[in-house]
């Protein structure tokens, strides 16, 4: 591994893939936690505190892909779980809406059953050299908003706004260039890695949540302006002002 030991929560009701994940990821250096279900997977996530999840989207007693929501509509003011903790779903359903639907509930990456094991090391260790900061340290400061890239933490006019991974990712894009007008599709491939926004409404869900919790924080501004037949933009810093 060409990353530092860390916490696996693995969530599969399927004995055969929890056995054989629990055993390759500990020869791995992870330490492992196993749930065969949401509730154990909830008890779970409380106390040990993962650093990534390994989510299937079919569990006997809720879906991954409501589980995933949950976690990240989490406040972690309130100590729950961590929103932005990295989660890669698990299913042997790969149909492209299937996918978007993962997307869409906060899932930052989706892998098919059967899978190859190399294959999901990796995707894993990109995710949480990700989460851990891996680049330089860099901050962005527009409009009241401050967005630490290497921490995500978000604060705005003083006060901290917890943010899902996707909706930092967004923000943050928007942030690098306040002016200007994204398209819709430039932003499905930055920050979701679509190459065709199809149908989707991925983006449209997220922006609207993110410009909820900022509201929340400043009800006077829009922050988040749609640009009707165009895309999207953060409000400007003279508009801001």
């Amino acid at each position: 591994m060409s990353i530092a030991p860390a916490t696996v929560l693995v969530v599969d009701d399927e004995p055969h893939i929890l056995s054989f994940l629990v055993e390759n990821l500990t020869d791995d250096d992870f330490t492992v936690h196993a749930a065969p279900t949401a509730a154990h997977a909830r008890s779970k996530l409380n106390a040990y505190r993962p650093d990534i999840v390994l989510l299937d989207v079919g569990l006997p007693d809720a879906s991954g892909f409501e589980l995933c929501r949950e976690i990240r509509e989490s406040d972690p003011l309130h100590v729950r779980f961590d929103p932005e903790l990295p989660v890669i779903m698990l299913t042997a359903r790969a149909e492209p809406v299937d996918r978007l639907r993962g997307f869409d509930r906060g899932a930052d990456d989706f892998v098919a059953k059967p899978f190859h094991y190399p294959e999901l090391l990796a995707r894993m260790g990109a995710l949480l050299r990700r989460s851990r900061g891996a680049s330089d340290r860099e901050v962005l400061q527009v409009a009241g908003i401050n967005l630490d890239l290497t921490t995500r933490e978000v604060v705005v006019n003083g006060s901290p706004v917890a943010l899902s991974a996707k909706e930092f990712l967004l923000l943050a894009a928007l942030a690098k260039e306040p002016r200007r007008v994204f398209r819709k599709q430039e932003l499905l491939e930055t920050v979701w890695g679509y190459r065709s926004a199809g149908s989707t409404r991925t983006l449209d869900s997220h922006a609207s949540r993110l410009r909820r919790k900022l509201k929340l924080v400043c009800a006077e501004r829009s922050w988040i302006d749609n640009v009707w037949g165009i895309g999207y933009r953060l409000v400007s810093v003279e508009e801001a002002a």
